[in-house]
């Protein structure tokens, strides 16, 4: 037995795992655990609690390590399901936990009892679980933490009932450290070294897990001794190879009978850090062209569990490619050379001046903001419709400088652009963050603006006003859905609602305008919201 309590050992094991940063919206079954909150710890508030995961969860790509999210028992948890969901497909770590109603008062169900604490948040946690007693509660704060950060990462959850933080602690909490990465089995990758050596015409398909290892340089050198074509997995939320490099050909699309057409002529493809395949809309065709031989490198044994076609290895992403370097035999360069995919969005027009009274065509908007944004600008998407043109635009050639969600869930890259600018600004490095979202997406956690202002983040919003819901018209076209109610938004006033929450806002119709706001907003002291109304097209979905 200890002379401290239950909260005063979780703060000094929180302190052990180097993390002293809390990211919620407190509700009153949480402010026993925030009682005499520590001076050495940093309460980081936000207004809604889907925005409090959405900013935890960029705080710890960018930190590369877990962080910690408190909210209101079962209606904190329920209002932020959205990017929990995100986070667990984005396989960021983080420590979820919430409040629940005393001990005592549990077996009545009292009003906002978390009534099932391990099942409310499942299926997009690792571990939920609510302490059998009080002074379990610092050991299974280490739980969560191992948990969060062992392959694949994702988010964890505790359920703690609000009379556990005061009472006495059986003694200090044990803090171990743990492994995050895996390694190959030593002969599974050299069958697959021995695949790719023989080849005839091999490719690559990386995924987000390489660039949350930290894998690009690796990724070049073996992209460069295989010469072998590099894509980008369908619909990845974190780029991990160059695409401005000789051997990037594209992005493979999101559909089964388009994506085997792409990878026709190849005949052994590897998908590293990626599922096979990530889908959406539903093309009919083949998961593969005939003749292909694919092999798949995950640390997700569910991914490698439901893949449909492929030999897979369980490894870390980044451990898989060094070892594949070592072993494979070096290639040369076909006569022929990588053939770049263009995105049906013909971006060359973009390039063209518009007339004094035309109004902005989006791809004008995106070359106009690469090129009035420093190069080492973040660039965070959350914009369906204009991602082909935010693409051809921008193309990402810097590590960790391109962040959007995994899940298709809306509402993540606000607050998210918030935790990235925060671990920017701890970090000491101060990116300049820009955040891309449509004026449908900037609804979902538009109160995450107002943690940005409070904390004086000079981020970037820019917002492609088409009054819209472009993407479900491309979906509308593409199921042959005629006369569907509700894609048309009209009547926001995005700078007013920016300007409540405490931004600097402005609506810009010229792109003269547009590069004013960006030689202004990364000198400013808070976020700046710049609305920009464009030209509303129906893009091609696939």
């Amino acid at each position: 037995m200890t002379d401290k309590t239950i909260r005063e050992v979780t703060f000094q094991l929180l302190r052990d795992l180097d993390i002293t940063t809390v990211f919620g919206n407190p509700g009153s079954t949480e402010e026993t655990f925030l009682k005499e909150f520590p001076s050495d710890f940093r309460y980081i508030q936000t207004l809604h609690e889907a925005s409090a995961v959405g900013a935890a969860d960029g705080y710890a790509q960018i930190m590369r390590r877990p962080a910690l999210i408190n909210v209101h028992t079962s209606a904190g948890v329920s209002n932020a399901m959205s990017n929990i969901l995100t986070a667990a497909q984005n396989k960021t770590p983080l420590i979820l936990t919430a409040g629940n109603q005393t001990r005592e008062m549990l077996l009545m169900e009292p009003w906002l009892t978390n009534v099932e604490p391990a099942l409310l948040p499942r299926p997009w946690v690792k571990w939920a679980y609510e302490p059998v007693r009080a002074e379990d509660v610092p050991a299974a704060f280490m739980r969560a933490y191992a948990i969060a950060i062992q392959p694949p990462a994702g988010p964890v959850f505790l359920s703690i009932p609000l009379d556990d933080w005061d009472k006495p602690a059986l003694g200090p909490a044990v803090a171990r450290s743990l492994a995050s990465r895996i390694g190959p089995d030593p002969v599974r990758i050299a069958e697959f070294a021995d695949v790719l050596s023989n080849a005839r015409k091999p490719a690559l398909v990386f995924g987000s897990s390489i660039a949350r290892s930290g894998g690009w340089h690796q990724a070049i050198a073996l992209a460069e001794k295989l010469q072998a074509d590099v894509w980008a997995a369908p619909a990845t939320e974190r780029p991990s190879f160059p695409e401005t490099h000789p051997l990037y050909v594209g992005s493979l699309p999101f559909a089964k009978g388009p994506l085997s057409a792409k990878l026709e002529g190849y005949d052994v493809a590897i998908v590293i850090g990626a599922p096979v395949f990530r889908y959406y809309p539903y093309v009919p065709g083949d998961y593969l062209p005939r003749g292909l031989r694919l092999l798949h490198v995950t640390d997700d044994p569910s991914e490698s569990g439901r893949a449909p076609v492929g030999d897979s290895l369980l490894s870390d992403a980044v451990y898989a490619i060094e070892a594949l370097t070592h072993l494979v035999a070096p290639r040369s360069r076909a006569s022929s050379t990588p053939v770049k995919q263009e995105h049906p969005i013909d971006s060359n027009s973009s390039a063209s001046p518009a007339k004094p009274d035309e109004k902005v065509t989006v791809q004008r908007l995106f070359h106009t903001l690469r090129a009035a944004t420093p190069a080492n600008t973040i660039l965070v998407e959350e914009s369906p419709s204009n991602l082909g043109a935010l693409q051809a635009a921008w193309p990402v050639d810097q590590e960790d400088s391109f962040f959007t969600f995994a899940s298709g869930s809306l509402g993540w890259n606000l607050p998210a652009a918030v935790g990235i600018a925060l671990a920017e600004r701890d970090l000491g490095r101060n990116r300049p963050v820009l955040a891309v979202i449509g004026d449908g997406s900037f609804q979902y956690s538009i109160q995450g603006l107002w943690t940005a202002a409070q904390h004086k983040l000079p981020i970037l919003y820019v917002v492609p006003r088409n009054g819209e819901y472009a993407i479900l018209k491309s979906f509308a076209e593409m199921e042959k859905t005629p006369g569907v109610p509700g894609l048309d938004i009209p009547g926001l006033d995005i700078v007013s609602l920016a300007k409540g929450y405490g931004c600097a806002a402005s609506r810009a119709e010229t792109l003269d305008e547009v590069r004013q706001v960006c030689a202004e907003a990364f000198d400013r002291s808070g976020p700046t919201v710049l609305e920009v109304p464009i030209v509303a097209t129906i893009p091609p979905l696939l």
